[in-house]
């Protein structure tokens, strides 16, 4: 079945050229309905379902270009041709930005009907490929939607299963003697917490593909202060950071990486029973961040060896190298302090 004949509404106040219209353009493959005046031509254009409408620019009483002005208010208006038998350019620039969709200048003979039903069929065509990058754009918007509908719930279900190990892991701790054993098992804990922190952000967010460190860092940071404070000696930490937005697993690397040095300091920096702060600072500058976490302990080992079995030490490198971050350590602090540049 063959599409229907576009249905024109042909505004001219002279008689004989409404007539030749109708007739030349019917031949062409078009419906036509006529009006003889701009309000006239307007009432239709509220009444009737038009795919396009022409209209004359010399009309007693209320000109093409007024009339033109008082189509756009019509909700759904459909694209103008405006037709002047001026060859003057002002009238076709002021048709144009008066909202018409191509003009024609009249002429005699079939030409000039030719002419216009291709001006006709451009403006419809023109139209149809808006309707369709509207129709595909709209398709696009809700599969975007779906998309971080299911990407929210991916994420949810992954923080809910990674809490579910972290307590798993935490229970097995409790019931272990050895010391050495039991804190191996905390540290683990918060390895685990890191990340579904990250997990947690973005199902509770609006973006799904970006984390807000300074909201990361401000959850883990305070289950840090917990963990690290329930032991023999107070930990205060103090954060002070950026909105600084990284890609999800950027984000989780960050996250261990502060996990690890925060625990370094947290174990080594101070002596037991002695309270001790550890700071916390991410800024960015240019197309960089860089991590600050110092302390005012003991320092660095004068003999350079790793505390402990090195694994937070491996982990960081290689949390870093994820990141393509330079880590140092400024000599000239009291304590130490570690420092993590990496591209945004």
């Amino acid at each position: 079945m063959s599409d229907p004949a576009p249905h024109i509404l042909y505004i001219d106040d002279d008689a004989g050229i409404r007539r030749l219209a109708d007739k030349a353009l019917s031949r062409r493959g078009f419906t036509v309905s006529l009006a003889e005046s701009g309000p006239q031509g307007l009432a239709m254009a509220r009444e009737g379902a038009f795919d396009l409408i022409a209209v004359d620019h010399y009309m007693p009483g209320q000109d093409g270009l007024t009339t033109i002005n008082a189509l756009q208010a019509v909700p759904d208006c459909p694209p103008i041709v405006y037709v002047t038998g001026s060859e003057e350019s002002r009238i076709a620039v002021a048709a144009l930005k008066a909202g018409a969709a191509d003009y024609v200048v009249k002429a005699v003979g079939d030409d000039f009907f030719d002419l216009l039903a291709s001006s006709f069929r451009q403006a419809l065509e023109r139209v149809a490929l808006l309707g369709a990058k509207e129709a595909v754009e709209q398709e696009l918007r809700a599969s975007n939607a779906r998309l971080e509908t299911l990407l929210k719930e991916v994420n949810h279900r992954v923080a809910n299963s990674l809490q579910l190990v972290s307590a798993f892991v935490r229970l097995q701790g409790s019931s272990i003697a050895d010391a050495a054993a039991r804190e191996a098992l905390t540290e683990t804990e918060q390895r685990i917490q890191a990340i579904a922190h990250v997990h947690r952000r973005l199902y509770s967010s609006d973006d799904v593909e970006y984390v807000a460190m300074d909201d990361y860092l401000d959850a883990l940071v305070a289950e840090l202060e917990a963990t690290w404070s329930a032991y023999d000696g107070h930990r205060p930490l103090r954060l002070t950071a950026e909105p600084v937005r990284l890609k999800t697993d950027r984000a989780v690397s960050l996250g261990i990486i502060v996990n690890e040095l925060v625990s370094n300091a947290c174990k080594y920096a101070y002596a037991v029973d002695t309270r001790g702060e550890v700071r916390i600072t991410l800024s960015a500058s240019g197309d960089r961040f860089v991590l600050s976490v110092e302390d005012d302990g003991a320092g660095l080992p004068a003999d350079g060896k790793i505390r402990g079995t090195g694994l937070g030490t491996k982990l960081i490198r290689s949390m870093a190298s994820s990141l393509q971050a330079e880590i140092s350590y400024d000599s000239a602090h009291k304590g130490v302090r570690a420092l993590v540049s990496a591209p945004l």
